[in-house]
């Protein structure tokens, strides 16, 4: 197992790097920091001057080592828009879009495990069948579109929720802003909660039915029934477990992706978060905050998809043998 583990902290390793590269590339060869830093007044001479201060001069693989140095250290470079590191200010916002991706991935887990199992063991009962046909409407109905009928019907009509920011919070560990200890920072999370979670909630829910209905028809499930073992263990224990496998798969990579959908759904509640920073960077031109955020967001989804890989290997041995082989 510490092998298995090792083999894939070193992949993830190989794959920041890439995306490391990919983002230094994008900043080398995008905008002007020295025009961003100084702006137009500057002299030609002075302009030289500073760009040989900061090494913008030297070889592209000598910058690009001193990038990754300076990543490593927690520097991804300085936003020519705030004059700040661009770190501090995706610290400031990423509060904001892990609790409401947090948030989201709860309903999925909660809404997605109930109506996938109801919907293999019944698939004939009209619950299962409207479910099944509200999910085909749900994958098929873009996440903006799904947040401006939250806000109309729920805001504007029934005047129940607010429709923007993220209301009351409380300042955790010094720095983290939490809106999920107040109770109007609940009530500003529900409908974003609802958004986001409704680009993978149908996703989840068809999921978990067609891996379950497989694993019904396999030979020790009909083996459980023989035996006379009861309905619900056959259900929870023989068949759901089994079907927990390329759930957890799926989950990880859909997490990681999440967290770069929620740009939409931060734009349109006006949820101040990394999703509606990265947008305001990319107007600003900011070309150090957007790479800064591309590698961010690049790390939470190597990270996740670590983590899922070594849980995987604990539930299912076979995956370490494989990866021996």
């Amino acid at each position: 197992m510490f092998a298995f583990i090792v083999k894939r902290v070193a992949q993830a390793l190989l794959v920041m790097m890439i995306i490391g590269f990919i983002g230094f590339a994008i900043k080398h060869n995008f905008g002007d920091p020295v025009r961003d830093l100084v702006g137009q007044r500057v002299t030609p001479e002075e302009r030289a001057e500073i760009r040989e201060r900061l090494g913008l001069n030297d070889p592209f693989f000598v910058q690009y080592g001193r990038f990754l140095k300076n990543a490593v250290q927690g520097d991804l470079g300085r936003s020519f828009f705030f004059k700040k590191p661009a770190m501090d200010i995706i610290m400031q916002k990423a509060p904001a879009t892990l609790e409401l991706v947090f948030a989201s991935a709860c309903i999925i887990v909660f809404l997605s495990v109930p109506l996938g199992i109801f919907c293999a063991i019944r698939p004939r009962h009209w619950f299962s069948r409207f479910t099944m046909g509200g999910s085909i409407v749900g994958v098929s109905m873009p996440v903006f579109l799904t947040a401006i009928l939250l806000i109309y019907v729920f805001s504007v009509e029934l005047g129940w929720l607010p429709s923007y920011g993220r209301g009351e919070t409380v300042t955790l560990f010094g720095w983290w802003k939490s809106g999920l200890l107040t109770a109007d920072g609940l009530e500003h999370l529900i409908m974003p909660s609802i958004a986001l979670s409704s680009i993978m909630l149908p996703l989840f829910i068809r999921l978990i039915r067609s891996e379950m209905m497989e694993v019904l028809e396999s030979e020790y499930v009909k083996y459980a029934w023989a035996k006379g073992i009861k309905p619900s263990r056959v259900w929870i224990v023989h068949a759901f477990k089994n079907t927990l496998l390329p759930v957890i798969t799926v989950g990880g990579v859909q997490l990681g992706i999440m967290v770069a959908f929620t740009i939409l759904t931060e734009t349109v509640f006006n949820w101040q978060g990394m999703g509606a920073m990265f947008i305001e960077s990319v107007e600003r031109a900011d070309t150090s905050l957007m790479v800064a955020y591309l590698v961010f967001v690049g790390f939470i989804f190597v990270l996740v998809n670590t983590l899922v890989d070594i849980i995987y290997g604990l539930i299912n041995p076979m995956v370490r043998v494989a990866g021996r082989k």
